[in-house]
């Protein structure tokens, strides 16, 4: 679903995305995505920040209140502040306006991959877990637990944690959780990984200066200890 009031760039992306084989939902504004979310069966959300009835971060708020596939935010060039309150609020990626169509095609198909890589269990194959003092993550089957509670996590979100359990007792770089959860290159003035964290320890209902599971070390990195 491409949602953007500026019709040029929806019905272009549209083309692009059709192409490629996916079936789009153009919407052009916030009112007719929601509609949409729940009339269609959406596997992935490309939401302009500018809407004229409601923003984009609002839009992103009200669809993960119900939905966890990967959300793509389109901002303004050089408004980190857009960047980061995205991903804050729940985003999985952004690309800042005006941008090249074949590279938003590219992190429509990573996060895609992504998501089905992450949310399908495999009969037969034994599950992989992580138990760490209440916290309990399944690898197969998207599920994180604190005491018995499930944790709601996007693909995004769900992999950032579960790298940190993966690698528990050690402390791991912003540039070595990005390039290895975004499968990209990490850029020194990218707030991406810092924003997730964020988020994370939100829904952990961890305390900002005590975190009981997500630590930061500063300067260094962050650590399951």
């Amino acid at each position: 679903m491409i949602v953007d009031d500026e019709a040029a760039i929806a019905d272009l992306v549209t083309i692009y995305l059709k192409n490629e084989g996916y079936q789009v939902f153009t919407c052009y504004n916030a009112g007719e995505a929601l509609s949409c979310v729940e009339r269609e069966s959406i596997s992935l959300a490309i939401l302009d920040v500018m809407l004229p009835d409601m923003d984009g971060f609002t839009l992103c708020q009200r669809i993960r209140e119900n939905h966890l596939f990967p959300i793509i935010m389109l901002t303004a060039r050089g408004e980190d502040m857009d960047k980061i309150t995205g991903l804050t609020l729940g985003a999985d990626d952004y690309i800042t306006k005006p941008f090249n169509p074949l590279e938003l095609t590219a992190r429509v198909r990573t996060q895609l991959r992504r998501y089905i890589r992450y949310n399908t269990a495999v009969p037969g194959q034994e599950q992989t877990e992580k138990d760490i003092r209440g916290l309990h993550m399944d690898r197969d089957a998207h599920h994180c637990s604190i005491n018995g509670q499930e944790i709601v996590l996007t693909p995004i979100e769900f992999n950032i944690l579960w790298y940190l359990c993966e690698h528990q007792g050690s402390v791991v770089s912003s540039e070595e959780l990005f390039e290895a959860v975004w499968g990209e290159k990490y850029l020194d003035n990218n707030n991406t990984v810092m924003a997730h964290i964020a988020r994370i320890r939100e829904k952990l209902k961890e305390p900002a200066r005590r975190p009981k599971y997500v630590k930061t070390v500063w300067g260094v990195g962050y650590t399951i200890e």
